[in-house]
């Protein structure tokens, strides 16, 4: 009989999005069990789509006392009630309401994947207050899982744990990336023509993109302070944006907003189910954040054959090195964005393709998807293995 495990996100999108393919991998050798918040069907797709069982437990995402204890009772009750000999949570309020269930339930083997701290950007009692939470998560599990060795050291820095708690697996990320699926051999120079022309690009224009939501700690305000700065002197420059803004959670102030909206070398597509046809006819990356976990974005730029313009942060400094495979510019600084924006239009085609075939080549060897899963099944498999004996 396989052994049961249950893996739990905040809501489904994240075990759609972060985690989709491995949980079908995963079923391949144990029993998995998928727990999430029930949002307009989504979790019986991801079920269908992964081919697992699904159970349904609301959990918000914001601080929630009542409905967190909920939360608490309903997952220790799943919990005595399957057996599983691992729960292994990710997102922080999933981690935080699994863990604590988890162990009141007695789960022999409780682990939390960490993909980034959303607390370091707090001040004030807003911090204190989830400064304990992240505590309690990490004492109720027994291993944490940072998915980069940056964020093990914030971690390590904040004293949340121990060092002999934690491991990254395998090189960092927490699901690795499809590299045959994002192969920019995929694309003809046919399909990328026609796809600038829709998109009112011209082909010797030089493409920024920018993927992921239009937030603030996504250094959005910087980015779009230098591009105005950068596209004012170089005429055949365009900022590509895509995603969506977030009016509830850090919304972007009205004077970024508008220059998004009016300025003619700025195009924002919007959200995309498929954002690699956008990543083939860009130049390069610019993904100033202010925080991150391991960036998928920068995995799928890079696989994309794209250098990338990065911030100085965990994640991102470790899949790019400085003027190798891009250039990493400091937090908060729209003055190195707009430096590196020059130093890598000045650059011939040939250079760019170096770098960009140098992004693809680490994360061949690093961080493909098949040698992530296999390091976590084989993290899991030692675990089950020291627990029969």
């Amino acid at each position: 009989m396989k052994k049961k495990i249950i893996r739990i996100t905040t809501i489904p999108a994240s075990l759609r999005g972060l985690l989709k393919g491995q949980l079908r991998f995963m079923s391949n050798h144990f029993e998995i069990i998928a727990v999430s918040s029930k949002l307009d069907g989504l979790l019986k797709e991801v079920g269908d789509y992964e081919g697992v069982k699904t159970i349904p437990v609301e959990m918000t995402r914001k601080i929630t006392p009542l409905k967190d204890l909920i939360g608490v009772y309903k997952l220790y009750k799943i919990f005595k009630n399957e057996k599983p000999i691992i729960v292994h949570t990710h997102t922080p309020k999933a981690g935080t309401l699994g863990m604590l269930a988890a162990k009141l339930a007695r789960v022999p083997y409780r682990l939390h994947t960490i993909a980034g701290l959303p607390l370091v950007e707090s001040v004030g009692m807003k911090r204190k207050l989830l400064n304990s939470v992240e505590g309690l998560t990490y004492r109720c599990a027994t291993k944490i899982y940072p998915n980069s060795y940056g964020l093990k050291n914030i971690i390590l820095e904040n004293k949340f744990t121990t060092e002999d708690k934690m491991e990254v697996i395998g090189n960092g990320s927490s699901n690795g990336i499809d590299t045959t699926h994002y192969d920019p051999s995929r694309y003809s120079e046919n399909d990328k023509k026609e796809l600038r022309k829709k998109l009112g690009i011209k082909l010797n224009e030089f493409v920024f993109i920018f993927v992921g939501r239009l937030v603030g700690d996504k250094g959005i305000h910087e980015l779009i302070d230098s591009f105005v700065k950068f596209s004012s002197t170089q005429t055949k420059a365009k900022l590509l944006l895509v995603g969506t803004y977030e009016t509830h959670r850090d919304p972007l102030n009205s004077e970024t907003v508008e220059i998004i909206n009016n300025n003619k070398n700025i195009i924002h597509a919007g959200w995309q189910n498929d954002v690699r046809p956008f990543l083939s006819i860009s130049n390069a990356l610019t993904f100033p954040s202010y925080r991150e976990g391991f960036p998928n974005v920068v995995l799928q730029a890079g696989a994309m054959n794209l250098p990338c313009i990065v911030s100085n942060i965990n994640g991102c400094n470790e899949i790019i090195t400085n003027n190798i495979n891009g250039i990493i510019v400091p937090v908060k600084n729209a003055n190195e964005i707009y430096n590196a924006m020059e130093a890598l239009i000045l650059k011939s085609k040939d250079e760019l393709n170096i770098m960009g075939g140098k992004s693809r080549d680490l994360i061949i060897s690093k961080y493909d998807q098949s040698f992530v899963w296999n390091a976590i099944l084989a993290e899991y498999n030692n675990l089950i293995e020291k627990h029969i004996n």
